[in-house]
């Protein structure tokens, strides 16, 4: 019952368009989506593990084809990945030139560039005298990665004509479905299976995964395979996570984690080294056939965010309310280096997810992302290590990409209210672990070991 009313939830969500207009009543959907997943996870614990395993699966696959119930509600970014999957078919580097430039006008067509009258949406931006167009920064070279370029180009091969945002959110699907059978496997050896539930049910999946059909469901996918691979083959496991690393770059944190109690040189070559040479092997047809660089705008989305220069944009909140502003950045630096370090040397080899997840829930709450989509990583972590604590973090990124328009605060706060959580959440493990078992005589005979 629960789960069926988080998927009636999760499609009055997807269905709102309300991110420009709205968004306070968007924030309302998300957070009753919210709610009912909460709820539906804690009455999962007494499922039987071998029927919860079905059951994660088949909500999985209801929640996920929510996403596929309407248009992207809350970002454009599918729209670049759908161009510069058409500019590869043309025989053409997406690095070499932007979505606005005339030499790529007869790749133009009224889906992605509208004219006239259907150019009067906040999401359109205009590219030449009545003419916009719905990809987003179209006066910058693209930013994304090779492996990732790579899954714009497939999709655009294997979709009919005419299917426009439609494949890239069927293919969302497809992965966000295929990291949940990848997790239950992992955690039928490893874990309980029913945390799975913690990815397959989260309504991050159906909303930036499928409907805004953000690429990082592909880099998730990978990094999940990488993790479990790493236990029988650590070579195998770092070049599928030099995949993922190619997909979006934001796998790279996970590096720490998957040299969880590596004592010994040659294992921690066979951690980075591989990594290091898919990710080179992927970037070189790319340098060779392009004229412009392969980072494209990085530098410049990295400074548009502020990243780089602290007083600009939303990000550091945390930090910059604890310390001046020019400390920030050196904080994040120090703080995700000790983290790592930590992970490196007393991190469970046996679980890499956990170490892996210590460091990128503690980069998110230093850098306090503002676009919600970069969580998916977190929660697919979450899964495999079963912290509930640290999806908190995950509500923060969403609070800072849609409440934020409503209530400018709202990023803050939710970073604020996640980072409790965490501690709290910590804490309380911490008690039970170091609770000390009770004396023989007061454990009731039948309960008492025959030996």
């Amino acid at each position: 019952m629960l789960l069926v009313a988080l998927v009636a939830v999760l499609v009055g969500t997807v269905r709102k368009d309300g991110y420009f207009s709205d968004p306070a009543g968007l924030s309302c959907w998300y957070a009753a989506a919210w709610l009912l997943f909460a709820a539906a996870v804690r009455a999962l614990r007494g499922v039987p593990v071998r029927r919860a395993v079905g059951l994660v699966l088949a909500g999985g696959i209801a929640v996920a084809a929510t996403g596929l119930v309407a248009p992207p509600r809350t970002s454009t970014d599918s729209y670049r990945y759908a161009w510069d999957g058409r500019v590869q078919a043309a025989g053409i580097s997406p690095y070499d030139h932007a979505p606005a430039d005339p030499a790529l006008r007869s790749l133009r067509d009224p889906w992605l560039f509208p004219s006239g009258a259907a150019c009067g949406g906040p999401d359109l931006v205009p590219v030449s005298e009545g003419v916009c167009t719905r990809i987003n920064r179209p006066l910058v070279h693209t930013i994304y990665p090779p492996a990732g370029e790579l899954y714009f180009l497939a999709v655009h091969a294997v979709s009919p004509d005419g299917v426009r945002h439609k494949a890239l959110q069927t293919g969302g699907a497809l992965l966000a479905v295929a990291t949940t059978l990848v997790l239950l496997r992992i955690l039928r050896r490893r874990g309980d299976p029913r945390t799975a539930a913690y990815w397959a049910w989260c309504p991050a999946v159906p909303v930036e995964a499928v409907n805004s059909a953000h690429a990082d469901v592909l880099g998730v996918l990978l990094a999940v395979a990488a993790l479990g691979l790493t236990l029988r083959h650590r070579a195998a496991g770092s070049a599928v996570l030099g995949l993922a690393i190619a997909v979006k770059l934001l796998p790279a944190v996970l590096l720490p984690g998957a040299l969880s109690g590596v004592r010994r040189w040659r294992d921690a070559a066979a951690t980075v080294l591989p990594a290091a040479a898919v990710l080179a092997a992927l970037y070189l047809p790319y340098v060779l056939l392009s004229h412009s660089s392969v980072f494209g705008y990085l530098g410049g989305y990295a400074a548009e965010e502020g990243y780089q220069d602290p007083t600009e944009g939303r990000r550091y909140v945390l930090l910059r309310h604890l310390m001046p502003d020019a400390w920030a950045m050196p904080a994040v630096l120090v703080g995700t280096a000790a983290v790592s370090v930590y992970v490196i040397r007393r991190g469970d080899p046996e679980r890499p997810w956990r170490g892996a997840l210590l460091v990128t829930g503690t980069a998110f709450l230093l850098t306090t992302p503002g676009y919600s989509w970069y969580a998916l990583l977190l929660v697919a972590l979450v899964a495999l290590d079963g912290r509930w604590e640290w999806l908190g973090v995950a509500v923060a990124g969403a609070a800072a990409s849609v409440t934020s328009w409503a209530w400018k605060p709202a990023g803050a706060v939710a970073y604020a209210l996640a980072a409790a959580m965490v501690l709290a959440g910590t804490a309380i493990r911490t008690r039970h672990t170091r609770r000390p078992a009770p004396p023989y005589d007061s454990v009731p005979r039948d309960a008492r070991s025959a030996g």
